[in-house]
This record gives C-alpha cells, sequence and structure tokens, in this order.
C-alpha cells in the first residue's frame, strides 16, 4: 500500500460507514412541520414557558405567533395557552415589551437573582415551572417563533408516537453568508452526533433533544427532580433528554420549518461562540475524545483534499470517492433547508472550522475560563 493510499482510506471508510448505518444519520426524515388545515383546537392543558434575558429584539414576534396557534380563530376564549415570560434579570426593555401585549392568558415572573450551581436558563425555567399548573409544558426559547398549528403538531405527535418529550430543532436563520455555510453543517454535524433515529427509539444509548422547542409532560418533568436535576447542565436541552430516558420514558426529536429562530449570526465571531460555548462540554472534557474527535475530521475532510491536490497517486480514486460520498450526505440537509447544492463544496473548509471551534473551547476550558453566556461565565458541571 501507498502511503498516498493509506492517507485517503481512513475518510473513505468513515463516509461509507456513515451513509450505510441503518439508522440514516444524515437523512432528514424526522420532521415535523405545523398542519395548514388545523381547526379549533384546545390549547388550556398547556402553558408556555419562555426564558428571556435581554431578548428586546425578539420577544415581541414570538409572543405575537404564540397568539396565532389556531390558525383560522387566533385565541379562543377558555381554551387558549397560558404564556409564562421569566425575565431573567434583563437590562434592556424585555419585560416592558412583554407588558405591552398584555392579556389574560399571559402573565410575566421576574426572575430572582441566580443561585449557586445554577445556568440562567434552568434557573429561569424552575421558577416558571414552579408557577404552571397545566399537565403539559412548552419550553420555548425567545427567539423562537412558531407558525400557526405548530403546537396542535406537537401535541400529536406526542399523542400518536406515546412520548413524553417532543421537541423540534428550530431552523436556524439562514440568510448571510456565514449562516448559509456554516449553520447547515452545525445541524448536520448535530445529527450525526445524536442521530435522531436511535435518539427517538426505545434505547437509552443515545439521548437528544434540541432546546429552543420541546413539550414536555409535567408529570414527568417533576418526576425528575425539577429542572435542579441538571441545573447546571450547558447542554440542557440533551441533558433533559438523558434525565427522561433515564426514567424509562421515550423522546421524540425532529427536524422542522414551522419552528423559526430569529437569532443572528451574520459574522462568524457569533457562530464561533455560540460552538465554543459547549463543544468541549460534548466530548466530556476528555482530551482523549478530542484527539480522536481531530483523528476523525482530519481523515474525513483534510486528508482527502491533500491526497487530490498533493498529486497522490493510487489514492486519488479513493479520495475523490470520499468527497464524492461527502456530498451525498450532505445534499439532504442543504435541500431540506431550500439552499443550493453548491454550498456542499464548502462542508470540508466548514468541518475544519467547527474543529478549530472546538479546540478553542477546549483551550478555554484548560485556561480555566468556563462558558460565557448572556455575561455569565459558568464553570465546568459538578459531578
Amino acid at each position: 500500500m501507498t502511503p498516498w493510499l493509506a492517507l485517503a482510506l481512513p475518510g473513505l471508510l468513515i463516509w461509507l460507514a456513515i451513509l450505510a448505518a441503518p439508522w440514516r444519520p444524515s437523512s432528514t426524515r424526522e420532521s415535523l412541520d405545523a398542519d395548514a388545515a388545523t381547526g379549533e383546537v384546545d390549547l388550556s392543558a398547556l402553558t408556555v414557558l419562555i426564558p428571556a434575558r435581554n431578548e428586546a429584539e425578539v420577544i415581541g414576534a414570538t409572543l405575537d405567533a404564540l397568539a396565532m396557534q389556531c390558525p383560522a380563530q387566533g385565541p379562543i376564549e377558555g381554551k387558549a395557552l397560558k404564556v409564562i415570560v421569566i425575565d431573567d434579570q434583563s437590562s434592556d426593555q424585555t419585560a416592558a415589551i412583554v407588558a405591552g401585549r398584555a392579556r389574560p392568558d399571559l402573565s410575566i415572573l421576574t426572575g430572582e437573582a441566580l443561585p449557586e450551581g445554577w445556568t440562567g436558563k434552568l434557573w429561569a425555567l424552575e421558577q416558571g415551572r414552579r408557577r404552571a399548573t397545566t399537565p403539559l409544558l412548552l419550553l420555548l426559547d425567545a427567539d423562537i417563533e412558531l407558525r400557526p398549528g405548530t403546537i396542535a403538531a406537537l401535541l400529536k405527535k406526542m399523542r400518536e408516537a406515546d412520548v413524553q418529550l417532543v421537541s423540534l430543532m428550530a431552523c436556524l436563520r439562514m440568510q448571510s453568508a456565514w449562516e448559509k455555510f456554516l449553520l447547515p453543517a452545525f445541524v448536520y454535524f448535530f445529527k450525526l452526533l445524536y442521530p435522531f433515529h436511535l435518539a427517538n427509539s426505545g434505547s437509552k444509548w443515545v439521548a437528544a433533544a434540541a432546546g429552543g422547542c420541546i413539550l414536555i409532560k409535567t408529570q414527568v418533568l417533576s418526576e425528575i427532580g425539577g429542572f435542579a436535576a441538571l441545573k447546571d447542565a450547558l447542554i440542557d436541552d440533551c441533558a433533559l433528554a438523558r434525565c427522561v430516558k433515564d426514567k424509562g420514558h421515550r423522546t421524540w426529536l425532529g427536524l422542522s420549518h414551522s419552528a423559526l429562530s430569529r437569532r443572528r449570526y451574520e459574522q462568524l465571531a457569533g457562530i464561533w461562540e455560540m460552538v465554543a460555548r459547549t463543544a468541549f462540554t460534548q466530548l466530556q472534557y476528555s482530551g482523549l475524545l478530542l484527539l480522536l474527535c481531530s483523528a476523525m475530521m482530519l481523515a474525513a475532510f483534510f486528508l482527502p483534499l491533500l491526497v487530490l491536490f498533493g498529486g497522490g497517486g493510487q489514492g486519488i480514486l479513493p479520495a475523490g470517492c470520499s468527497l464524492a460520498l461527502m456530498v451525498i450526505s450532505y445534499l439532504p440537509t442543504l435541500k431540506y433547508y431550500g439552499l443550493n447544492p453548491a454550498w456542499a463544496l464548502t462542508l470540508p473548509l466548514a468541518g475544519l472550522l467547527y474543529l478549530l471551534m472546538t479546540w478553542s473551547s477546549a483551550l478555554r476550558h484548560w485556561q480555566g475560563q468556563g462558558a460565557s453566556w448572556k455575561a455569565r461565565r459558568y464553570s465546568k458541571p459538578s459531578g
């Protein structure tokens, strides 16, 4: 075996494994959208909890969308869902905007000071949970706008799939060049790391959720000990799914065009910060896993290019096949979000950038900086 062939083969094996895996991690088949034909729906058994810290730019649209969850009628007297916004000590106009949309089903809770050992979002949600009295809770990020009928679709999925937690991977904003370049890849890599088919199965080996939009049964949340059970988790959505599955319950996670994130990531710095905040946490703060991840990413993305452009002799064919399989695996994600298929050619560069973000996350951890979000800094979770 020539050195060039030896460099090209690992990447080919990786892409063959991804495409041949029976759980189809690159597929977009797990998807849930609002039903445009949804009529009158009784949402009175549900409370929406929205943790909000300095969300003046987006909170108004989020609340307006919730008010129109029954497409034809709008809010239905006696059947409307309840909404609790937990103002997590905002320094902008978040509270004023919520107050300006006063209606009987909407209330605002002024958040208490963050206790030791809690992350801000989970502490806000715990305060809202203590106030809620309905059998169902919808945990909704302040930047997530739900299209009419989305909550009805969530309720239907929970009932028909007989699961206790339903979660939607929000459709991220993909308008700027940086967003189109890196955010579809973010979803793609998340699905490789947490295959939706396995997460939605009865197996406890994989547990995953997307924190922007989670419907959960209140009793199940109480059974796991509320948000105190994961109070210091930086990746709180997957931690919640893990707790639910550990209690013997089922979860479902899917993509969606109906839960829209209005968060802007127009520059690389914003995406870098989002990823670096928790990337090393995904690897359980393990240097060994970081090295293994680095080796796999380099073998999948860098080595095939090195062989192709380095005059790789016998390695050219497997290197070319590797890149072709990579493109094939990425196309379903691009198609799902309506993006030009040509963006698939940028995946090697996107992969290498995400690897650099992961190393940045590790370096911050080793330097004792911890994760930072919304002007708060968190250390490594205990346990």
